[in-house]
């Protein structure tokens, strides 16, 4: 959905109900999951390799879609790979 179109923004609340605005770089599935690049909404635009990404993984919790920091590092550095490869070829596009 966010490639479609390009970069999209959503509003994420902690659970000490800090709300973060953050806009969403690249969307993926990876094994059955979602994954999101995000990097803050306020922070200004430059180089890509300048940017803080964040990855983000949808997971289910009580039928709700929840995102979550990825816990494990096999799993976080092969979803970080194909999520930069592919904004690395948009932008060569």
């Amino acid at each position: 959905m966010y490639d479609q179109y390009g970069s999209d923004f959503m509003t994420i609340v902690d659970e000490d109900g800090t709300e973060y605005e953050l806009e969403v770089l690249k969307a993926i599935e990876y094994n059955g999951f979602s994954y999101l690049a995000v990097i803050p909404a306020d922070g200004e635009k430059g180089e890509l390799a300048d940017l803080e990404v964040s990855i983000l993984k949808s997971v289910e919790e009580d039928g709700e879609p929840i995102l979550c920091a990825i816990e494990d590092e096999t799993e976080l550095e092969t979803v970080y790979s194909l999520i930069m490869d592919g904004l690395y070829e948009e932008d060569e596009a």
